[in-house]
């Protein structure tokens, strides 16, 4: 047999060198006699370390944490080229525990003959079930009812009525699996839906009861703008100034996808002027996001740390995910779910998933 080197990142592990988030799901991994496992113990949080969790979200896998390495499972840190490239010659897998990968270098995966897999359908359920969670809230003032109640201030309840969402207007931004499942979420509301995004299916579209448009007559007609795009540089700051501006003014931005989608300061300034009603936000441009932020002091906003979406049944998810693709990767066959398929007809990662055919 064949020894294959999978490494995890720290960030799994709570200050106690537990998981922090439920099972791993690694006593299949542990179990084989040809696999080995090591946590990037750097990558881990240490009791009374309150400088980790400022920076835990800009940690990054170095060239020497990757060293003897065939799988890599990440949750949170940066995948940069320097490290892939450096690992190439052994590097065959990296595992995303979810569905996001904007922070793995994928250009440089296929070029070193690295095969990226993710956990794309696991979080479908819970993305879209967040967004629908932001905009309950957003329309029946649900923080704003909470303080009333919390401060004994009952007169105050003609102050902070809320609207209905019935029969209002959804604009989805990117119709990839979390958008079309909010769509399904809302059906029973009987809401005009709206999606701009470029590379959705037609069909699908119109199979979900959703209308195609063009960004500016989504922001113009929503009363609800949900972004469920992916960040790449074509869509870094794809809301911006002049596109708030369209919006309506009894309007409401819900983020659940990337902070980077939006640009923060202008939508700081439109929520302060009421150019917009409010915004529901998961995801910051820079995360944590600090406490004297600007966004943090304004009553139309609600916000919530990257992990709205984060339940435990979608932590067993992309555990159960990760256990599956490394288990297939360790004996020389191709993980499902791989984001860069152009790598797999690749001589170079025909030949490293090779290595370890005789682990079958």
């Amino acid at each position: 047999m064949r020894t294959f080197c999978i490494a995890i990142t720290g960030d799994f592990l709570d200050e106690q060198g537990k998981s922090a988030y439920g099972d791993l799901q690694l006593a299949a991994l542990q179990q084989a006699p040809h696999i080995e496992l090591r946590i990037i113990d750097e990558l881990s949080p240490r009791a009374g370390d309150a400088e980790f969790w400022q920076k835990f979200y800009s940690l990054e896998v170095t060239v020497q944490q990757l060293a003897a390495t065939d799988g890599l499972i990440v949750l949170r840190p940066w995948v940069k080229r320097a490290a892939i490239a450096a690992s190439a010659e052994r590097l065959l897998v990296i595992g995303r525990s979810g569905a996001g990968y904007d922070k793995i270098d994928v250009a440089a995966c296929t070029e070193h003959d690295v095969a990226l897999f993710n956990a794309p359908l696991a979080l479908n359920h819970a993305t879209g079930s967040a967004a629908l969670l932001f905009m309950l809230a957003l329309a029946k003032r649900l923080p704003s009812q909470q303080e009333v109640a919390r401060s004994g201030q009952w007169r105050l309840q003609s102050k902070v009525m809320g609207d209905e969402i019935e029969g209002r207007t959804l604009g989805i931004v990117g119709l990839g699996h979390s958008g079309r499942e909010l769509a399904r979420l809302v059906a029973p509301f009987a809401m005009k839906l709206l999606a701009y995004s470029p590379h959705a299916d037609a069909d699908q579209a119109r199979a979900a009861g959703v209308r195609l448009t063009t960004l500016e007559e989504l922001l113009a007609g929503a009363d609800f703008v949900s972004l469920h795009a992916r960040l790449t540089a074509q869509n870094h700051q794809l809301i911006g100034r002049r596109e708030l501006a369209l919006m309506k003014p009894t309007a409401y931005l819900i983020n659940i996808a990337r902070g980077e989608l939006v640009d923060e300061p202008a939508l700081v300034d439109a929520l302060r002027q009421g150019q917009i009603a409010g915004a529901a936000l998961d995801v910051f441009e820079h995360e944590p996001l600090p406490t004297s932020h600007p966004l943090l002091e304004l009553e139309n906003v609600i916000a919530t740390p990257h992990w709205l979406a984060s339940t435990k049944d979608v932590f067993a998810a992309t555990s159960q995910a990760m256990r599956d693709g490394m288990l297939r990767a360790a004996r020389g066959e191709v993980p499902q779910g791989v984001v860069n398929r152009e790598v797999l007809d690749r001589p170079g990662f025909r030949a490293k998933l090779a290595r370890f055919e005789e682990n079958r």
